[in-house]
């Protein structure tokens, strides 16, 4: 895809528009790690095993229709049992290819007191794969963003200099 962009306002609006864009990344994976950090907080913590790997294979298609991400991914579903004694099963949301964990294998589960549900494997990927992604792609876009503003405002001073404002003139006596 190639964009071209004809002078200074068009260069101005592609500007803040990378440094809009990317800033709403940012605050989404901010967002996302305030979640994951008040997830934390809130934990309980107990020894879980994979029990199985899900397999599945996400099926995008571009707007030209061809299929994206056709590998399969590997979720790890954990067994744990909550502190009132009861056996609990769940599906991590994050998968991997190749497994990030073997069946049979032994993780630290997080999950929160008043739904056992709500359960994750405490590993990097679980709590803060999302918010770095969302998080280094907006300082990426606004950083793009803000070099272009930073460039075209310094072209625009070269080609037009700002004139020094002279003082009225004093009659004398």
């Amino acid at each position: 895809m190639q964009v071209e962009v004809r002078g200074q306002r068009g260069r101005r609006w592609v500007a803040f528009g990378l440094i809009g864009f990317g800033s709403l990344f940012l605050v989404i994976g901010l967002i996302l790690a305030g979640l994951s950090v008040s997830f934390l907080t809130d934990a309980k913590r107990a020894r879980g095993t994979v029990v199985a790997l899900e397999w599945r294979t996400d099926h995008h298609s571009t707007s030209h229709g061809r299929r994206v991400n056709d590998k399969p991914m590997a979720y790890p579903v954990v067994r744990f049992t909550s502190a009132d004694g009861t056996p609990r099963t769940f599906r991590d949301p994050t998968g991997s290819s190749p497994p990030a964990y073997e069946k049979g294998e032994r993780v630290e589960v997080l999950y929160r007191a008043d739904s056992p549900e709500d359960a994750r494997i405490n590993g990097f990927a679980s709590l803060w794969l999302l918010p770095l992604i969302f998080s280094g792609l907006g300082l990426g876009v606004a950083g793009v963003g803000t070099i272009i503003a930073v460039v075209t405002r310094k072209r625009s001073r070269a080609v037009h200099p700002t004139r020094p404002i002279s003082a009225p003139a004093v009659p004398r006596r």
